[in-house]
Order: structure tokens, then sequence, then C-alpha cells
């Protein structure tokens, strides 16, 4: 039999390394041991399928990291972070545990938000003088919700090479999954933690026509579904946790829907990436009396006029002031009633 060709510069994988590959996999944060799976501090990869490059250009380099299994690195990543002068990491502990599973022992430096300004001109002088550095994040692509912004902004103004260097990313991943249309999206990150501030973000998405991709925390799940049915309407919604790790899972449902499940089960473990479609073509059509007074009614007058009539004209389609003017004329009614 004919031995296989081989690309020119590539390496056959050893038998060894064949065995280490189909190993169970770990994770970076949270997740369970997997029964049967190597000892968390035995490399997880041979160390002869990095390529260390002593003349790597001079620059800022923004790895991907993985999301929660850490075999989801590219062998690119593993170059870099083996072949940089220095690497930056949001938490140490973290990159360390990373670096450990690959066995690369370039020095560490913790860089995040509340060190940031005081460090970030070293690095920048650092990169200056030719330098090469990466920066990496606790898990995913950098700069998206973490830390970072400010050092590649600073880096390119003073025309330091920065060089992306692609891998996992939760807010793909859990677009890939959620089976919502994937063709236009905005992530938007975050939601503030207090209701009125909430539902005013919501507001401001209401009309985007995309689907929309947040971050949230387990604690505060329930109320930002609940908040977004309310503002932008029961959409369908997807809820992904624990991505790529032992207790991976995504429920799918209405945004009501879902609300209802994780206030009956309690808080979900792990990190969260909720996923809502975009408005409805039939949400465009205009609403009746009876939905108008519905959705005024249950959004009560304990609020400030003005902020409930954009919340609901933004959800039904409606010209603010024929809302306004709805609001004036219930509220009017209900408390001549309640005389």
């Amino acid at each position: 039999m004919a031995r296989p060709m081989i690309p020119r510069g590539s390496q056959q994988i050893p038998a060894r390394t064949r065995s280490e590959i189909r190993a169970r996999p770990e994770s970076t944060q949270g997740a369970e041991p997997v029964p049967g799976a190597e000892p968390r501090s035995e490399q997880l990869f041979s160390r002869s399928f990095i390529r260390q490059d002593p003349d790597l250009e001079a620059g800022l380099y923004i790895v991907s990291t993985p999301i929660g299994n850490l075999r989801d690195i590219t062998l690119r990543a593993l170059d870099v972070l083996s072949s940089v002068r220095f690497i930056c990491a949001e938490d140490t502990r973290v990159a360390a545990r990373l670096l450990g599973a690959y066995g690369i022992s370039t020095p560490v430096r913790s860089y995040h938000d509340h060190n940031g300004a005081q460090i970030r001109p070293q690095i920048v002088a650092e990169l200056r003088a030719g330098a090469s550095v990466a920066l990496i994040s606790d898990a995913g692509t950098p700069l998206v919700s973490d830390p970072g912004f400010k050092l590649v902004r600073e880096a390119a103004r003073d025309g330091i090479r920065v060089t992306s260097i692609p891998g996992a990313s939760a807010v793909l991943a859990g677009l890939a999954v959620s089976g919502l249309p994937s063709d236009r999206f905005t992530f938007v990150g975050f939601p503030p933690a207090r209701s009125a501030a909430r539902r005013r973000f919501f507001l401001d998405l209401a009309a985007i026509p995309s689907t929309l991709i947040f971050f949230e925390g387990p604690s505060r799940l329930v109320e930002s579904l609940e908040d977004m049915a309310q503002v932008l309407g029961n959409r369908e919604a997807a809820v992904a946790r624990e991505i790529s790790k032992v207790f991976e899972e995504t429920r799918r449902g209405t945004l009501c829907d879902l609300a209802a499940h994780y206030s009956h089960i309690g808080p979900p473990r792990g990190e969260l990436v909720i996923v809502v479609a975009p408005p409805h073509s039939d949400q465009a059509a205009e609403p009746s009396q009876d939905e108008l007074d519905a959705a005024i009614l249950s959004s009560g007058f304990d609020r400030k006029l003005g902020e409930i009539a954009s919340e609901i004209a933004t959800r039904l389609g409606l010209p603010r002031r024929t809302v306004y003017d709805r609001i004036l004329l219930l509220r009017k009614q209900t408390t001549s009633e309640n005389r």
C-alpha cells in the first residue's frame, strides 16, 4: 500500500499523540471533572505540534482562547502564545491553566479594567521598542465584553502592528445553536442590572430588524427575560449555557416560556448567552383598539407615562402620540371608576 502523501511543512501525527488527542475534553471554568479524563495537570497536546518562532514579528496579538473545552484552541494561537515575549491576561490563574495544559512557559502579566490605566503605558512602550505581546481574556475572543479595547486603540494610534488570532466566541457559538435567523445579528453584551435601566436598554433595541444576542448572569436571567418579553414582545428566543462544557444545554421557546421555566427551576449554573429573534413582520400590522388597551392596562400607571407610551409604541408599531393620548384617557377612566 502506498504511503499517504503529507503536505510539505506538515508533520504526521505520532501514535502517542493521536491517543492524547482522543482523550476526553476538559473545561476552563466551572465544569465538573469528566469521568475517565486525564488529570488536569497533564499536558493535553504534544509540544511537537507547537511551532515556536523566535523571529515573530513585533506587535500586539489578540489571541482567542477556549470558552470552555481546552481543546477549542487553534494551532496558530498556540504558536503565538509560545513565541511572544509576554502575555497579558485578564486573570493569570485562568491563563496558567490553559498554558500549562500545552506546556507553554511564556511569562504572563495581569491586565484588566482595574489596573489597565497604570500598566498600559508600559506595555505600549515595550511594543514601541519592538516587543511581541499577546492579549488574551478569560475565555473567548478578547474585547468582546472583556478588557482590551483601550490597549488596542493606543497601540494602533502609535502605529504598532495589531494582529487578530481568531478562534472561539460565545457570541457566535450561541447564535449557531439557537435556531434563530443568523443572516443579520446584533451583539449588545450584558443588560443593565436595574430593571428600569434594563427596560430602557431593551427599548432602544426593540426596533432593530435583526437577531439580538445578550450575555447574562444566572441570578438575573428570569428578570431579564421578563423585561425582554414586556418591552420587545413575546419573541422566540434561546438560552445557551455552559457552551462547549460538560453540562452544555440550549433551551428554546418564547421569552415568556423561558422566563416561566427558569422561574420554576431556579437560576441555572454557568455562563449564559441569550439569543432573541428579530421583530416579526406581523408585528408591523396595526393592532386593534382592544390590543392597545390591554397593553396599556397590563403596564399600569405607576411609571412615567411617556416611558410607558414609548415602550408600547415601539412594541406595537404605533405612533407614540396615539399611545400617549390613549393612556391619558384610560387613566382618567380608571381613576373615575375607583372613586
